[in-house]
């Protein structure tokens, strides 16, 4: 049993979150099967890297053309696979096909650049393994790989063993546009990974995923010093003033607390109020949150699908009720559809007066949280509150002096703070994604991220 998905004679039985019935068996890749497939890798790495930085962004522009043709069913996949509600689902694939500007960037930042007698070219690493996840399975596999291969690399995906047929349906379709051995895809668990990542031809690592997976990957890279990016928890905080606009802030607390059912590495988990406005904020908060309902994500009314697994919903229960234990207030719970004993959904839940000593204010949630507690409202309280946590991935600061968010903002150590919104939900395409302290090693997106995939190499030429 690995992340709630069970492996039987050799497959993956692959369990729909929201009824519990069995969708597919999905054959695990052999040890010599991936063997192959790192050969062939290798193999084809040479020929693709000798075409035009020009040639090999076209190809991947027909394959994201192509895997948009497909977008319905793997928007479908993704609900059945791991409950991500429909409507959520058919964002993630506008997103995910819709990388016009990302790709002109992408190809930008591989061209040779001149300084005096110095010509800087990108060389690739050579074979690239990624390893995705479940909560976003279509965009977080082409973030990594779409850089990875327009850098001349070859790829190969080990999709999360929780949405194989998500990843299967997206490897295959932008295969059709490629040469054969570019981009091949191994099923199975945590052995597969290994295999990639400790094998001798295997070049670079790229992952998206819990900061132990990507401590266990550095650990066994480390050896033969490979490359990697690692993009990994959170524990993000939203720090509300006492002069912020206490109707955005308290929608978008409970939007981006519950987005994706709360599986989402940069979701609000620990939000922070300025004591004189906490009760305001509180009922504002059970307002909104009282609009989301829980239920199949196949069905656009539900606006929370079931958690992943049943071991996730376990995990998020066991939180919830060490902080009731130890003293928050539950200021609302919703509903979960009746005969759920097969599923995995889990009951919207506000929480207030939360404190460093719950495992909801610690550990990683990823579920359908919103967990508060006030502060004596002071810029100094605001950032040792939001830094007191291991994770650095995203944070949020909402106050009308944008001065004074700039102060806070600044002295915040994550890779990302949104001003008054969800950092991810307006970011420029040119800027990267990045981790502080445990949430990255490495980043992606943005010219700086792609320019992760690839080293530089400086030709210089002297003179007659």
């Amino acid at each position: 049993m690995v992340q709630g998905v069970a492996i039987e004679d050799g497959s993956l039985v692959n369990t729909n979150p929201a009824t519990g019935e069995i969708i597919s068996r999905v054959r695990c890749s052999l040890p010599e099967e991936v063997e192959a497939m790192i050969a062939e890798a290798n193999r084809s790495q040479v020929s693709w890297a000798e075409k035009t930085t020009e040639d090999r962004i076209q190809s991947l522009k027909d394959g994201l053309e192509a895997v948009a043709c497909v977008s319905d069913r793997l928007a479908e996949w993704m609900v059945r696979e791991m409950g991500k509600p429909i409507g959520e689902a058919k964002e993630e694939m506008k997103f995910a096909v819709g990388k016009d500007e990302f790709m002109e960037i992408l190809e930008k930042s591989l061209q040779p650049q001149s300084f005096g007698n110095s010509v800087v070219v990108r060389h690739p690493f050579g074979v690239v393994a990624i390893m995705s996840p479940w909560n976003y399975p279509v965009d977080e596999i082409l973030l990594l790989a779409l850089p990875s291969l327009a850098s001349g690399n070859t790829v190969i995906v080990k999709p999360s063993e929780v949405v194989p047929e998500t990843g299967a349906l997206l490897i295959r379709t932008l295969q059709t546009k490629l040469p054969p051995g570019v981009l091949q895809i191994a099923q199975g668990a945590a052995s597969i990974g290994a295999q990639l990542v400790s094998h001798r031809d295997i070049h670079m690592i790229a992952m998206t995923g819990s900061s132990a997976t990507g401590r266990n990957i550095l650990e066994n890279a480390a050896p033969q010093l490979k490359r990697v990016v690692l993009e990994m928890g959170g524990k993000d905080p939203m720090v509300v003033f006492e002069d912020a606009d206490l109707d955005k802030a308290a929608a978008d607390a409970v939007k981006y607390s519950l987005c994706n059912t709360g599986q989402v590495c940069c979701a609000i988990e620990r939000i922070y109020v300025a004591e004189p406005i906490y009760d305001i904020f509180q009922d504002l908060t059970k307002e909104y949150a009282a609009g989301y309902k829980v239920g199949n994500g196949m069905d656009p009314d539900n606006k929370v699908g079931p958690l992943v697994s049943k071991l996730q919903r376990d995990q998020v229960s066991d939180q919830v009720e060490d902080a009731i234990l130890k003293g928050a207030k539950v200021l609302h719970q919703s509903t979960i559809p009746e005969g759920s004993e097969n599923s995995s959904f889990y009951p919207v839940t506000v929480l207030a007066n939360i404190d460093e000593g719950m495992q909801v204010f610690t550990k990683e949630t990823f579920g359908p949280v919103v967990a508060m507690t006030k502060f004596d409202g002071s810029e100094p309280e605001a950032i040792r509150l939001a830094n007191k946590t291991e994770y650095g991935l995203g944070s949020l600061v909402y106050t009308r002096d944008i001065e004074k968010a700039k102060r806070v903002a600044a002295r915040i150590a994550a890779g990302q703070v949104g001003i008054n919104c969800y950092a991810i939900d307006h970011i420029d395409v040119n800027c990267p994604w990045v981790g502080h302290k445990h949430s990255g090693f490495g980043f992606h997106s943005g010219t700086d991220g792609f320019h992760q995939f690839s080293i530089p190499k400086t030709m210089v030429f002297g003179s007659d």
